[in-house]
């Protein structure tokens, strides 16, 4: 997502996914951060400053992003490099899709309570139990994300076919298929 290796098109593809996945999550960014009093604010359970969020930039191994065919090397922390407060993400390239991997405070139940994810559905990944949704962002056929609960809060598995790949696979395959290979490594 805009290093330095892409270029040209594909540069200007992932800026608009950035940015598209930038618009999803600042809603919910705004609904887990502390009110300006530095109290949490209400539904979460602990302010962002006292949890230690699961941090996939440093907790997901290389075998892992391989097996997983994304390239260790085009990690990026962060929302197009920018560090989101409450919040841990990564994103990482594949040849024909990327993953970003979202770790926040919030519940799974904060998360549905969301306008902008949709299509809520009970998935168990190896032997996990999570919530697959979409982002309703205007590709959402492109998309497709799996909520696990993990003692910090929730990791989001979220995975974006390429906009130029013809004949895409279902994301929702696709994410499920990754997410068993991430499972194993989030905290129980």
């Amino acid at each position: 997502m805009g290093r330095a290796s892409a270029t040209g098109l594909g540069a200007d593809v992932h800026r608009r996914v950035a940015l598209t996945l930038l618009a999803a999550v600042l809603p919910v960014l705004a609904a887990c951060t502390a009110a300006a009093d530095g109290h949490p604010i209400a539904g979460s359970n602990s302010s962002p400053a006292s949890v230690k969020l699961f941090d996939p930039c440093t907790a997901i191994p290389d075998e892992v992003l391989h097996a997983v065919s994304v390239d260790p090397a085009t990690k990026e922390s962060g929302i197009a490099g920018v560090h989101q407060s409450g919040w841990e993400v990564c994103n990482w390239n594949g040849k024909d899709y990327f993953i970003t991997i979202l770790s926040t405070g919030q519940s799974i139940p904060e998360v549905e309570k969301r306008r902008i994810y949709t299509d809520f559905r009970d998935v168990t990944i190896a032997g996990r139990g999570g919530k697959q949704f979409r982002v309703d962002d205007g590709v959402t056929d492109l998309a497709c994300d799996i909520a696990f609960s993990v003692p910090s809060g929730v990791v989001m598995v979220d995975l974006r076919n390429r906009v130029l790949r013809e004949n895409p696979t279902d994301p929702c395959m696709l994410v499920r298929r990754v997410s068993e290979f991430i499972v194993p490594v989030l905290p129980k």
